[in-house]
């Protein structure tokens, strides 16, 4: 099957050009003007629209048990919803149970991937310590193409590890070429709060953003950025929400540290108001962790990412509806964490980033698919409108525009962040594996045509093949 996107500019991260673009066999086969393509190829009118990367949203929780509950969206419905917003690849998490092999655990999320309509990856995460789970850091960096795995400093009594567990898993990922990924927030001082609230009587959503400050996020960020350095193990902060967090990021990479920073499109847009909602159900639907902040951290938000000190975007896409949220009703610390959003990520970003002049057009291919591509060891095969890269491509309308609603969407999710809220910027196309499967009306996707993606890890000495721009190299240095 061939397929033709013809009279599109192409956008990558570092360069424009008017072009068409050829697919075939999955991939891009060429890129120019008057290209010579067989008969009978399929061609996908660009016009005067945008012709980018695939969005790769590199933090989601698909098919996810947690607090009592599995998200509402599994691998089928999320991806697609991803899909008819741009995006053409997940990275998502095998989270096993403290004690569960990291193995068995990679099975069961492989098992459910199965289903997927567009291709995927995992990290996975270290929930306990021993010496059978470093030798399955081993094997899955080996054997399955893992080269990043996630550490939680929040959740206490459930996943949450102690700086002495970081210490063997860090130095662990160093030493396999692999990348240490963490949830930094000080679960010891969220634990204490929560009790405290409680305690006093404050039992609603407003409670989960009163035990979660930003300086518990601070405090965690700096330690976590200290572990790494201990052992020159290479760090990426996820969905950074504060201006201490982004301060603790900045600061480390001023120092030459290899630290890299994710943000969310939510924590960039949506205010701490929001857990005060008078309607329970309202302000449930946005708890998440770490939970929104006040307009102070989300312009230091923007300017990170304007600056290069974030470098992706992402959702955490975590879908919980009304009934799974109310079982936190009289403990908000019971309510299922988290939040959707992968149809809308990019949208949002172009919304308030690009079109209020804070990013240009390859800033937003930057950070929603290049920077995560490269981070995670997949580019330019992702995140790159080039030949030989995977022909998974997203015709953006930037003049385009549409109301968000849960009753369109296409998530399983029965609210939506965004609500009522008008959006300029839209996949007017997307094309996976070189075959269109959103028309910006209708989704035409295939249940368990995704593919797994492998990641390789880096070399011993953590130097990267191809970099770009602000993004630094992972360093090590020789230990004697």
């Amino acid at each position: 099957m061939s397929l033709l996107i013809k009279g599109g500019t192409v956008v990558n991260a570092d360069k424009s050009q008017r072009s068409d673009v050829y697919c075939a066999d999955g991939l891009i086969q060429a890129i120019g003007e008057n290209l010579d393509v067989p008969l009978g190829t399929e061609v996908v009118d660009a016009g005067e629209a945008l012709v980018i990367p695939g969005g790769i949203d590199p933090h989601t929780h698909m098919e996810l048990p947690f607090m009592g509950t599995v998200t509402a969206d599994d691998f089928m419905s999320g991806p697609s919803a991803g899909l008819a917003g741009g995006t053409t690849m997940i990275i998502d998490f095998v989270i096993p149970s403290p004690e569960q092999s990291l193995l068995e655990a990679w099975g069961t999320w492989m098992a459910n991937a199965a289903k997927a309509p567009s291709d995927y990856s995992f990290h996975v995460a270290v929930t306990w310590w021993s010496d059978q789970v470093k030798e399955e850091m081993g094997v899955l960096t080996r054997e399955h193409g893992v080269n990043s795995f996630k550490h939680f400093m929040a959740y206490k009594g459930a996943i949450m590890l102690d700086d002495e567990m970081l210490l063997n898993s860090f130095d662990r990922c160093q030493e396999l070429g692999a990348m240490a990924t963490v949830h930094a927030e000080n679960g010891e001082i969220i634990y204490y709060l929560q009790k405290k609230l409680l305690a006093m009587g404050i039992t609603g959503p407003e409670g989960h953003v009163q035990s979660r400050p930003p300086e518990v996020e601070g405090e965690a960020a700096r330690r976590v950025i200290t572990v790494a350095g201990a052992v020159n193990a290479p760090l990426y902060v996820v969905h950074c929400s504060c201006k201490q967090a982004l301060d603790a990021v900045a600061e480390a990479r001023a120092n030459g540290q290899a630290v890299y920073g994710e943000v969310l499109a939510q924590h960039l847009v949506i205010d701490e108001s929001t857990h005060y909602l008078t309607d329970f159900t309202q302000a449930a639907a946005h708890v998440m962790s770490p939970p929104f902040r006040s307009k102070e951290h989300r312009d230091a938000l923007w300017g990170g990412l304007q600056a290069g000190t974030l470098q992706t975007t992402a959702t955490d896409h975590c879908a919980f509806c009304a009934p799974q949220k109310a079982l936190g009703k009289d403990d908000f610390s019971l309510m299922p964490n988290g939040c959707g959003g992968i149809e809308d990520r990019m949208s949002i970003l172009w919304d308030r980033g690009v079109k209020t002049g804070m990013l240009t057009p390859n800033d937003f291919v930057r950070v929603t698919s290049q920077a995560a591509a490269e981070i995670f060891n997949v580019y330019p095969r992702k995140g790159s409108i080039s030949v030989g890269a995977d022909a998974d491509i997203t015709v953006w309308d930037p003049n385009a525009n549409r109301t968000v609603s849960a009753k369109t969407h296409h998530s399983k999710m029965d609210f939506n962040l965004y609500e009522g809220e008008t959006v300029t910027g839209l996949a007017r196309a997307t094309i996976s594996q070189g075959k269109q499967v959103w028309d910006g009306k209708e989704l035409r996707v295939e249940k368990g045509v995704g593919r797994y993606i492998p990641r390789p890890t880096y070399s011993k000495v953590f130097e990267r093949v191809k970099t770009y721009g602000k993004l630094n190299a992972p360093r090590r240095v020789e230990r004697v």
